[in-house]
Parts: C-alpha cells; sequence; structure tokens
C-alpha cells in the first residue's frame, strides 16, 4: 500500500508514496524511513526535545553518485504543516520564521512523511516560554581532509577528551554518518553560546599546538589536506549540527551514529547504516541529554533527603504497564487547598493542579493548571512535605483508578475515569482543553462531559456529519422583526454595531462544537478589516468596527454598482487586500488605512486594490434578520449576492474544525471562526457563539510610550511601550521594537508627537522600562504578533503588525 491514515498518539496522519525510493542506491523507501525514524524515536527525541530544527529534504530520493539528488534546506514552518506541531519564532532581518520543535512521536513521523531525511539542531534549547537558553552541550566537529579519515579522526578525538576530561567535562563520541567524528560534552547552561564557542576555539587551537602535523583549527580549506580540522564553530548560536540518530542524504542511509569510546579503538571503525543502528539498543550518548528527560523538572525541585516523596535517580520514567493506564486525583493541603490530577502517559504521571477539584455537573467548569510530570511512584503516595520543600503540605489520595482515553492532543485530552469502587469520582468522562501557554503553568478548563446513567458518554464528542443544504429553512420574511424606520433612513449608530469573536484554541472550539450539537459552522478568518456595508439599492457606504466612515477611502467598494440587489440591506464583512499569490495580506492593506488624499487614495488603489468579504446580513430593507439563526441569515446573504462580482466575495463554508483550521494553515490565512449555525447577531457583543482560533497570535494594543531610538535608530522611535485595557486600568504589556520599516517609524513619530504627555498611563510599568520612556496619550491603537503571555502578562517576541485607527482603546480585549 502506497498511502494510509494513521493516528498517532492521538493525532491523524496521511502517509503518501510509501514505496517511492529514497536511497537507489540500496532500494530504500520512504516507508522504510518512517519506520525507521518510528522505531528510533525513544533515543533521538531526547537529544532534540526543544531545540529549532531545520531540514535538509530530499522529495525526490538522493539520487546516485553520478546523479546525486537535489535537497533543499528548510529553517521555517512550511505552511501546510499540521497546526499541532510545535513551533517558536526566531528573528530573520527578513521578519520572524517558526521553526518546528520536534518533541514527540507524531512530529518525528510528520517530517519524515515530507522526506526530512538530515534533521540538524543548535546546542540551545527555547524554554517552555520561548526564550532562547545558553547552550546546554558543546560540539567538536572532527572534519578528515583530503587523505585522512575515521582513524585519524578517532585519534583526534581522543586527544580532545583527555582535555576535556581535565576540564571536569565527559565527551561522548558520533560518528557523523557523512565524513568525521562529533564530541558532545554536557554543560551547565551557565555559559552563553559566545563563550562556548571561544572554548572549544581554544580547544581547537591547543590541540593543533600540539599536534600540528595532524590537526588543524583554521577555517581555510587550504589548509586542510592531510589534516583533521576541528570545527569548533557549530557552537556558534546561529549554527546548528546534524541531529544524534538523523539519517544522512548520503547515497547511502547512513545515521549520525552515538557510539563508545571502545569502538573508536576499532581500526576497522566505520560509519553505521540506519539498519545497523536500530539494532543498538542502548543510547551511549543518552549521558549528554539525560537532563531533558520527562521528569527533570521535579527532579531539580526535589531532594531525596528533604521530601518523603519518590525521587526516582533517571528522568526518563517508567516502561508502560500492564492492563488499562491509571490515574489519581489527590487532595493536596498547600499554602492554598487544591487537587492534583494525575494521568499515567508515557511512563510518567502527566499532572495539573486544580484549584476547585473535578466539576460537580456538566455546568461548570473548573481551571486546572498544568505543573511538572510526576514519577508513576506518586500514585499511591500519601504524607506530610515539610516545610519549606516545593509544595509544602499535607497530601492524601482522594480517589485513584483507570481511565480509557479517547483523545490525546497537546491542546486537548479526554477520557473516562474509572475510580475505586465506593470513592468519592465514581465514573466520570472529563475533558481537558489547553487555553493558554504551553509546559508546565499553562491553563486548561477541565470539563465535565455528559454520560448516560449508566456512564457512556453522551453526544458531546459525536463526529461531525456533512451540513444538510437541501432541508428547508422557515422564511425569513415570516420570521424577521420590523426595525421601525422607512427603507430610505440611515441606520442609527446602534444598527452598525458588529458581532465579536472570542479568541479559543482548536480544542476550545471542537469541544464548544459539540456543546451545540449538529454541525459546526467554520469560516476561514481574513487577514483584513471590519467593514460593516450599508447599501441603499445603487451604492455602498461603509463604516468600521469602531463607527469610521470608510467610505471615501474604498472608491473600489463605494463607487460603483456592485449588483447587491434593489433593496436596501446592512452586511458585515472583511475588508481584505490581495498580496501576489492571493493571500490576504494586512500589511499590504496598512497602505490603504490611513490614507484621507483624494489623489493618494486613487493612486494606491491602482497599486493596492481591496475585497470585500461578507459573512453576514443584519437587515434587509425594513425588516431585521439579526434574530435569524445563522445558517438562514447565511441563505438570505446568498440571495441578495448572487449577481455580485468582484470586489464582492462571499467565501464558502467549512462543517469540520480540524479541517478547517488545517486548510487555512496550508493557504497561509489568519485562522478561522467557528459558529454556532443557530446563534443570532447580536450587535455589539462578544459572544462565544463565535470562537476565533488563529494560527499565529495576535494581540490588539494601545501604545501608551515611546523609546528614543540608539545607533541606527538614533533620532527616531527605538520602541513603543504598549498596554492592554484591564479593570485597574492600561496594565503594561512590554516593548514592541522591532517590525518597523523606516517609512512606518516616520509615520508612526508624526502621530505620536502631537500626543505627548507628562503622565504615565500604564499601571505596572517596571522602573527600567520607564526610565528614559516618553509617555503619550493613550489614543493611538495597533496590533503585534507575539510568543505568548509571561504569566505577569508581558508580551514576548513581540512584532509590529501595524495601526488599528478601525478600532478604539476601550474595545481591546486580551487574546486567549
Amino acid at each position: 500500500m502506497t498511502e494510509q491514515t494513521v493516528r498517532i498518539d492521538g493525532r491523524r496522519l496521511r502517509l503518501s508514496n510509501l514505496d517511492k525510493v529514497l536511497y537507489p542506491e540500496t532500494g530504500t523507501t520512504k516507508g522504510e524511513v518512517i519506520d525507521y525514524y518510528s522505531r528510533i524515536a525513544p533515543l533521538l527525541l531526547p537529544h532534540v526535545a526543544d531545540r529549532p530544527l531545520t531540514r535538509k529534504r530530499w522529495p525526490d530520493g538522493v539520487g546516485t553518485a553520478s546523479a546525486p539528488g537535489e535537497p533543499f534546506f528548510a529553517k521555517a514552518l512550511e505552511p501546510g504543516a499540521p497546526a499541532w506541531v510545535r513551533r517558536f519564532p526566531i528573528d530573520h532581518s527578513s521578519g520572524a520564521k517558526d521553526y518546528p520543535l520536534v518533541d514527540d512521536l507524531p512530529t518525528l513521523v510528520y517530517l519524515a512523511q515530507v522526506a526530512s531525511l538530515e534533521l540538524h539542531v543548535p546546542q540551545w534549547r527555547f524554554s517552555s516560554e520561548g526564550e532562547r537558553q545558553n547552550p546546554d552541550r558543546l560540539v567538536l566537529d572532527l572534519d578528515p581532509g583530503p587523505g585522512t579519515g575515521l582513524a585519524e579522526c578517532a585519534e583526534v578525538a581522543r586527544w580532545a577528551r583527555a582535555i576535556l576530561t581535565d576540564m571536569g567535562l565527559d565527551p561522548l563520541p558520533v560518528t557523523s554518518g557523512s565524513k568525521g567524528i562529533h564530541l558532545y560534552a554536557r554543560l551547565d547552561g551557565r555559559q552563553s553560546s559566545d563563550a562556548a564557542s571561544a572554548v572549544a576555539k581554544e580547544l581547537a587551537r591547543a590541540i593543533e599546538a600540539d599536534h600540528p602535523e595532524l590537526v588543524v583549527s583554521q577555517m581555510s580549506k587550504a589548509a586542510r589536506p592531510g589534516k583533521v580540522f576541528i570545527d569548533w564553530s557549530q557552537n556558534n548560536g546561529s549554527k546548528t549540527t546534524i541531529a544524534p540518530y538523523s539519517l544522512r542524504g548520503r547515497t547511502q542511509p547512513f545515521v549520525a551514529a552515538p557510539r563508545t569510546w571502545a569502538e573508536l579503538d576499532d581500526p576497522e571503525l566505520r560509519h553505521l547504516l540506519f539498519t545497523e543502528v536500530l539494532d543498538r539498543p542502548e543510547d551511549p550518548l543518552a549521558p549528554v541529554d539525560e537532563v531533558h528527560g520527562p521528569l527533570r523538572a521535579y527532579i531539580a525541585k526535589r531532594s531525596a533527603d528533604r521530601t518523603p516523596e519518590p525521587v526516582p535517580e533517571h528522568p526518563h520514567g517508567a516502561p508502560r504497564g500492564e492492563g488499562a493506564p491509571r490515574f489519581v486525583i489527590q487532595e493536596h493541603h498547600a499554602s492554598r487547598l487544591h487537587w492534583d490530577l494525575r494521568l499515567e502517559r508515557d511512563g510518567v504521571l502527566v499532572s495539573w493542579a486544580v484549584p476547585k477539584g473535578v466539576p460537580p455537573t456538566t455546568a461548570k467548569n473548573s481551571l486546572a493548571v498544568m505543573t511538572e510530570d510526576h514519577p508513576m511512584q506518586y500514585l499511591d503516595f500519601a504524607g506530610e512535605i515539610p516545610r519549606g520543600e516545593y509544595g509544602a503540605g499535607t497530601m492524601t489520595v482522594w480517589d485513584t483508578g483507570t481511565y480509557a482515553l479517547e483523545k490525546w492532543r497537546d491542546d486537548e485530552v479526554i477520557a473516562t475515569l474509572t475510580g475505586r469502587e465506593g470513592g468519592p469520582l465514581g465514573r466520570v468522562r472529563l475533558a481537558l482543553i489547553r487555553t493558554e501557554g504551553r509546559g508546565e503553568k499553562s491553563q486548561w478548563l477541565l470539563h465535565r462531559m455528559k454520560t448516560d446513567a449508566d456512564g457512556h458518554p453522551q453526544n458531546e464528542g459525536a463526529p461531525v456529519v456533512a451540513r444538510d443544504r437541501a432541508a428547508p429553512a422557515p422564511s425569513p420574511v415570516a420570521a424577521d422583526a420590523v426595525i421601525g424606520r422607512s427603507a430610505s433612513d440611515t441606520p442609527v449608530a446602534a444598527d452598525l454595531r458588529p458581532m465579536l469573536a472570542t479568541s479559543a484554541t482548536p480544542g476550545i472550539a471542537r469541544a464548544a462544537a459539540a456543546r451545540w450539537g449538529g454541525t459546526p459552522w467554520v469560516e476561514m478568518k481574513w487577514d483584513g478589516i471590519r467593514g460593516l456595508g450599508v447599501w441603499d439599492g445603487e451604492r455602498l457606504r461603509l463604516r468600521s468596527r469602531n463607527g469610521n466612515d470608510l467610505t471615501a477611502a474604498y472608491p473600489e467598494l463605494s463607487a460603483v454598482d456592485l449588483h447587491l440587489g434593489p433593496q436596501h440591506a446592512v452586511f458585515d464583512g472583511e475588508i481584505v487586500a490581495l498580496d501576489d499569490t492571493g493571500r490576504p495580506s494586512f500589511p499590504l492593506l496598512q497602505k490603504r488605512m490611513n490614507l484621507a488624499q483624494p489623489r493618494e487614495i486613487e493612486r494606491e488603489a491602482a497599486r493596492t486594490p481591496v475585497h470585500l468579504y461578507l459573512f453576514d446580513v443584519l437587515s434587509v430593507g425594513v425588516r431585521d434578520v439579526a434574530s435569524l439563526p445563522l445558517a438562514q441569515r447565511r441563505e438570505v446573504l446568498e440571495d441578495l449576492a448572487a449577481a455580485a462580482g468582484a470586489p464582492i466575495v462571499v467565501p464558502p463554508v467549512f462543517d469540520d474544525v480540524d479541517a478547517a483550521v488545517s486548510t487555512s494553515e496550508r493557504f497561509g490565512l489568519e485562522g478561522v471562526v467557528v459558529k454556532d449555525p443557530g446563534s443570532t447577531y447580536r450587535r455589539g457583543a462578544r459572544s462565544e457563539q463565535w470562537l476565533k482560533v488563529k494560527h499565529s497570535r495576535t494581540q490588539e494594543v494601545v501604545i501608551g510610550g515611546i523609546r528614543p531610538g540608539k545607533g541606527n535608530r538614533a533620532g527616531t522611535i527605538g520602541s513603543l511601550l504598549v498596554g492592554v485595557p484591564s479593570t485597574d486600568g492600561l496594565r503594561y504589556a512590554g516593548r514592541v521594537g522591532s517590525g518597523f520599516s523606516e517609512q512606518t517609524l516616520a509615520r508612526l513619530r508624526g502621530l505620536l508627537e502631537p500626543l505627548r504627555s507628562e503622565i504615565d498611563p500604564f499601571v505596572g510599568v517596571p522602573a527600567a522600562d520607564a526610565r528614559d520612556a516618553l509617555w503619550v496619550r493613550p489614543e493611538l491603537m495597533g496590533e503585534v504578533e507575539f510568543a505568548e503571555f509571561t504569566p505577569g502578562g508581558i508580551l514576548r517576541q513581540a512584532r509590529w503588525r501595524g495601526l488599528r485607527p478601525d478600532k478604539s482603546p476601550e474595545e481591546v480585549v486580551r487574546e486567549v
């Protein structure tokens, strides 16, 4: 079979062209490559976990020695990658790029499916918040020049080992699968990449000084014949090294294989094929990265001589036991009473702290905060954790038992738990849905799902079925309410307030769709600005979401007959500018959003035309259709726009959340909006019946200050100080210093200079950020892209997207 759909750890993957030969000289197929990475994953994953990954891909195979295949080097994660692949951005001169992180088997299999044969990683890792950490290992790449080989590299490796051991480091070798040998040594994380690189360089020079006949530390290729080049530069924070256990794109499927020092003494030392590596059950390189096992955080927080809790010697967890997976819920009287929910998964107990415990009914949800993974011995732990120790207080087992798993994603877990006989839990079906953050300290909702009298699941998790478009709907005219004005009247401001969506994750959206029942209504999210259109039968007038008149700014929408029918109507939609590939582009739209002079508007309209994507209708003639269910309003909209041509677009609707999310990401769109098909249109309300799911996180912000530029930005803006409104004022959300063009900086300076003030508008701005700040009145709105919020509400890795003159400060809410 050359194509199949598989489910791996709850992830659905389509594997194709499994019979395609990727290594012609050995006949090795893509199916065999996927099988290798699947089986080697337990050894490979600890060495790449939390590290940004770059790949060399050979979609057409590696070729032969006489006709080598053409690879391409991939840094940024491709647009068609599954939404569940973990990623973090890294800034480049051309903008931030999202790099994949390979922390699980599904991601590894996905990469093998797209022929990512070589996996390359740096010597540093991301923190759980997406911050680059100091390197945790040092690497020396021993590269044989012409006339030398593995035997000479092994000799140099032994010399390097002696020096590194004297430095307190314990290096371990890897035959690279290409030409030479890599030496890895574990670092304590205190040194920067520059410092580690400097140490490696001095080490290389020292070995060269002692053995000039065989060793060279210079980059010049002319100096390498007959010698082994010690490449120390791969400790640079911007460089990567082939990952241990990665395949190589050579004519044969060799592997970057960890070896023992005894093996390096073998005069017949050679590189290993992937079939040979699979026969090696142990990982000689494990000590370099063992601190990064799933229990590393648990071990780091506890000392066996100070707490009665079980403290395992190794951070990798226990083998999977027989029978159904187990769980425990512990009542924890710590500084605050809470309950700890722990589910057995991959040899550890994945854990959440639940302040209010398991919800007693389906009507209420509980907050759950993910904590560090716990060892399996914690299943029956009860005792007193001493004062001063992590988690100090009394812990008892509230209930324990087994669970049947329905779904396990990184943002959603659904399982039916069966407690001990006579225990307080009984049999309960629970859903955990991640709402913010990743990993430890991420926030989740714990939801009790419906079951029948025997404890069996009911329809909350029922599969989605196709929408029956042929089903008759009640007549809109019969159901409409009269607005109470004549057809020629101009709608009042209250009629032109848009309904707003609530931010959500895919998991939250799926759970909401299940609660709504039936088939969800999923629309693409277009990266533009909201536009409410007032149609008088011949021309369209446009209003922004905050009531500003946009009619003159977009003549291609307002100065022509759009053929929307003879009746007056009010539409809801998105004004969108498309790039050369046909994708919506918010930066392009920025060129149109702030123009006021007719000549400027006319000139830019020719260069950057816009479209109006209609997705709702509020009124037709004198009748208000907002009270109709969304599915019926859509039919009204399609009838009204049946004769409309460009620039009017009525986009299609999806009925599967996962398919829509995947499609939107594949085509480089902003995300999706998941709607309850039975929802009415609630003017001016932010509703949980409309849920927006974005691929990249964006946040609307209010500008409250400027930090003057330095260096090449001297005399202009260095960064913007921004905030998000809260109940106690404009809460400081950090600095934004990237994403600006010179033209943008000039425009911002011109807009902000008249708003200068002596008053700090923020709540909670740190003294370091306030020291040289120039305050402005908080009247100007913008939008940023960012990685995550810190626990203190500061935007991490924020990048400027553009001004939002269509919005006002009081509309801003913090996104999920």
